[in-house]
């Protein structure tokens, strides 16, 4: 097996950053500094940072409802880490990102081969937040944020908008821009108070009360394996 494949099953991190751990040389396997391509074998010592690393026995897929304060990171020296707020006994970690200053559905897992399939944008998948801001939003407002607003040099796909309120609106995305909707709102010269995601593709946030995170069901978790299946098939 792949050492980026092993790590990723492990539940430490996904393919991806796996690879970036083992170009940083954080990564051994019998006591030996691994390299990109490394295989390993059943009886083999991975080690990671000087730790070994063990393949998880369960997969776990988790929805969280992610309060404000709780940063979407699984480095255990940061204040409010996500991993530590769960205390789950697997080594999990999440599916994309969070603002701190956000809250909501947010999914973990310790299969890293699912998360690029459900977060590279060229698949589509959508999330849908609730947002309120400072003041009365107006219907060119929500025209333009559903049209697309250029931030950092970059013109956001077109997306669904809706207002539900006189200063909250829905708002349903097919990418993950860092920090998108605050910096589109700040583009337009609106502040955002508040921002809740209350679903990711099929999985919807319910009633679950914030700080709180459940199993996933077997339907639920379902088509995100078939993210998957389709990566490989396209592969």
């Amino acid at each position: 097996m792949r050492l980026n494949k092993f790590i990723s099953e492990s539940g430490a991190c996904s393919r991806r950053a796996a690879d970036a751990w083992i170009s940083s040389g954080r990564v051994a396997v019998n006591g030996k500094q691994a390299a990109l391509g490394t295989r390993v074998a059943a009886g083999d010592v991975v080690e990671v940072d000087g730790k070994p690393l063990g393949t998880s026995r369960n997969a776990v897929y988790i929805a969280l409802n992610k309060p404000r304060g709780i940063a979407c990171t699984t480095e255990r020296h940061v204040a409010g880490n996500i991993v530590d707020f769960i205390g789950h006994h697997e080594r999990i970690f999440p599916i994309g990102r969070l603002d701190k200053d956000s809250e909501g559905l947010i999914l973990l897992t310790n299969n890293g081969d699912i998360v690029n399939g459900i977060l590279r944008a060229e698949h589509g998948h959508e999330k849908e937040y609730l947002v309120t801001v400072e003041r009365p939003v107006t219907a060119t407002f929500l025209a333009m944020m559903a049209s697309g607003v250029k931030i950092g040099g970059e013109k956001t796909r077109p997306c669904v908008v809706a207002r539900i309120g006189p200063a909250t609106f829905r708002m349903v995305l097919t990418q993950g821009l860092n920090r998108q909707i605050r910096r589109m709102c700040s583009a337009l010269g609106y502040r955002v108070q508040s921002l809740r995601r209350v679903r990711i593709m099929h999985i919807r946030l319910g009633t679950l009360a914030p700080g709180r995170w459940r199993e996933l069901s077997a339907t639920e978790v379902r088509p995100l394996l078939a993210t998957v299946a389709g990566r490989s098939a396209a592969g």
